[in-house]
């Protein structure tokens, strides 16, 4: 052979492999930070790379609904809570759960000590900032089961939405605010708040944690066996890059930043987050918990229809876990 043409064909090869790499989007429900990290791990460490994969991660915000996305054909997964999930699935869109890294809930409800609210029944009468576009349903189900409208009235709840920041609690828009354990709960403490300001209630406490982060494709997008082997890998993939970020949450929070186009992301605050993280996908490998997936599905018709009215089917699978977990 001429040597000549050997860099000409290991270059064509290159270009060949290079086109071989099988696109997938993923979408996240909220801003980049470290709630995410198994998925940034994944692609700085090169593990999408490893499976073929060319990934592109979609930050979210306030104003982004991941189903929406996912059905307008924006993304190939996406991130989401199950109860918005389940609603989305009741009111059409066919979503399934092909993963479920996060294995126990991070939501709590954080308020004002000194606006009376000892316990959970004490809301009726106050204003609560939540995030919308189905984030807020956990806690619609919550007041449901407490029998609390959420309709603004003098024995309901004001419902008003949260942004990216919590200064609605801060300057005392709200009386109450959802947080996360990672996360807002955080901001506020930073703010100059005192714990001992606040009085703060788990979900999970209460019997009302429902899964969270959950990865989730179209249904009939699983019956093209292309797909499905490219959503084998990327799980696959994306499980390694989560246990690799719990191992390592430092690092990994050091990941996060650099994706961080934003800059609006401190390097104390994202390697805290990461160390609360990591508590919430600990013991996980994706697999969904049968159990947990029965407790939110029975939290969420036990808070009436503001919800979901029937049971669903369907709108989960161990297919691609089983796969992606077989090599």
């Amino acid at each position: 052979m001429n040597k000549l043409l050997i860099p000409t064909l290991a270059l064509t090869m290159a270009a060949g492999a290079a086109q071989a790499q099988d696109a997938v989007s993923l979408q996240l429900q909220w801003v980049t930070q470290s709630q995410f990290a198994g998925y940034y791990v994944a692609l700085e460490n090169g593990y999408y790379e490893e499976e073929g994969l060319d990934v592109t991660i979609l930050p979210g915000g306030p104003d982004i609904a991941p189903p929406q996305v996912l059905a307008g054909g924006g993304a190939d997964a996406m991130l989401n809570w199950m109860p918005s999930a389940l609603a989305a699935r009741e009111r059409g869109l066919p979503v399934v759960n092909i993963a479920q890294p996060f294995v126990r809930s991070g939501l709590q409800l954080t308020c004002w000590k000194d606006s009376g609210i000892a316990e959970p029944a004490d809301l009726a009468g106050h204003t609560v900032a939540h995030w919308f576009f189905g984030n807020e349903y956990p806690f619609m189900g919550w007041m449901n089961q407490l029998g609390i409208p959420v309709d603004g009235s003098a024995n309901g709840v004001t419902l008003l939405q949260a942004g990216f920041n919590v200064d609605p609690l801060l300057q005392r828009q709200a009386d109450c605010i959802s947080t996360m354990t990672y996360n807002e709960y955080w901001q506020i403490i930073d703010a100059g708040v005192s714990p001992d300001e606040l009085v703060t209630f788990r979900y999970s406490d209460y019997g009302m944690d429902t899964l969270e982060d959950g990865i989730y494709v179209l249904e009939d997008n699983l019956n093209d066996p292309a797909f499905f082997d490219k959503m084998t890998r990327f799980v696959r993939a994306s499980m390694k890059g989560w246990a690799w970020a719990a191992e390592n949450p430092d690092d990994a929070a050091m990941i996060v930043l650099d994706y961080d186009e934003t800059g609006a992301q401190t390097e104390t605050h994202q390697k805290r987050m990461m160390g609360e993280i990591a508590l919430l996908v600990a013991g996980g490998d994706g697999t969904l918990d049968e159990a947990s997936y029965a407790r939110t599905v029975r939290t969420l018709l036990e808070g009436g229809d503001a919800v979901i009215t029937a049971e669903p089917a369907g709108a989960w699978t161990h297919a691609v876990t089983n796969a992606a977990l077989a090599n």
